[in-house]
């Protein structure tokens, strides 16, 4: 284990830092398939300021580090994480974003009268933005209810619930650019050529999203209710899909309009249902979830993983790309 001694002693000894500074933090917890060793060094700044303390000092001392928020789509190595995790589920707030504080770089930009601009921080889970928008009547978002992680993954990943993208509601993205120790803030707005079914312009190179802003329609409060029961529709049809009888990432491969069916369709008729590898199993409910029945391994996870592209591309000459994320040390 590497000594982490002067990036704690940093972040202690810094005025406007507050979080949690942990040393060997067990990471499989955190995570929606309860899997995965310890982070040599965890930090869960408390605001987005200190996370930007951390890591500048992270970056200035050549510490590998890696970013994670509602940990839903990732699996980290059953020896743990060598160098530091930082957390991003302390930045969780969600509020109407004026649109007079649009940048002045987007251009003039017109919203309809019933439409409302709503900024989330990257660490605000999904179940939380949903619940705000229900709350205040607002429509748009009623398809990811019931969607773990947060918002930050959610853009990252270009989340898609039943047919609808997180990319069809986004109007601008904050980020920051660390492909060096000085540290750019970017603000740009939604550019369609830029995103594609679960693909994001934040995939590729060195950045962090800060916040997220959404354009969705303000309903009257008479609507509030219709509202909240599409949301319990979503949230039943994913129980009753048995999202929730096992820990899991959900969807496990992505869907390819080239293959003219959606890959757990092509699982199961590829006969895998049921198919093991030690604790990991792909769900006999669903072809497309690969669950943890209780004592999975990553390195079983990912055995099956490449175990069904290798059966179903024998069988139907599909390569299946998967969604989840192999953090490697």
């Amino acid at each position: 284990m590497s000594d982490y001694t002067s990036i704690i002693e940093i972040l202690k000894n810094h005025d406007a830092f507050i979080g949690d500074i942990l040393e060997n933090e067990p990471l499989g917890p955190k995570t929606t398939f309860k899997i995965g060793g310890a982070a040599e060094l965890f930090i869960a700044p408390q605001n987005f300021y200190s996370f930007q303390i951390a890591l500048e000092a992270l970056l200035k001392n050549n510490v590998r580090f890696f970013i994670m928020g509602g940990g839903s789509n990732i699996v980290f190595p059953d020896e743990g994480f060598k160098g530091a995790v930082i957390s991003t589920c302390n930045f969780n707030d969600t509020a109407y974003y004026p649109p007079s504080n649009i940048s002045p770089q987007f251009g003039k930009i017109t919203l309809a009268k019933n439409e409302v601009l709503i900024t989330c921080f990257s660490g605000t889970p999904m179940a939380a933005f949903v619940n705000f928008c229900t709350e205040n009547s607002i429509s748009g978002v009623e398809e990811f209810a019931g969607l773990p992680g947060t918002v930050g993954g959610a853009v990252f990943m270009n989340a898609r619930c039943f047919d609808k993208s997180i990319s069809d509601v986004i109007f601008s993205v904050s980020y920051q650019d660390y492909s060096d120790s000085k540290i750019k803030l970017h603000q740009e707005l939604y550019n369609p050529q830029e995103w594609a079914y679960k693909k994001s312009p934040y995939q590729t190179g060195k950045k962090f999203i800060t916040t997220a802003t959404f354009r969705l329609i303000q309903k009257n409060a008479s609507e509030q209710e219709k509202i909240r029961q599409e949301c319990k529709k979503y949230i039943a049809e994913r129980v009753n899909k048995g999202h929730f009888k096992f820990p899991s990432a959900g969807s496990v491969f992505k869907n390819n309009r080239d293959f003219g069916k959606p890959s757990g369709m092509i699982i199961d008729e590829a006969g895998l249902r049921g198919l093991t590898c030690g604790g990991a199993k792909v769900a006999d409910f669903h072809g497309n979830f690969i669950i943890n029945t209780g004592n999975a391994s990553a390195r079983d996870i990912k055995n099956l993983v490449e175990e069904v592209q290798t059966k179903v591309y024998q069988k139907f000459g599909f390569s299946l790309e998967p969604e989840i994320i192999f953090v490697e040390n």
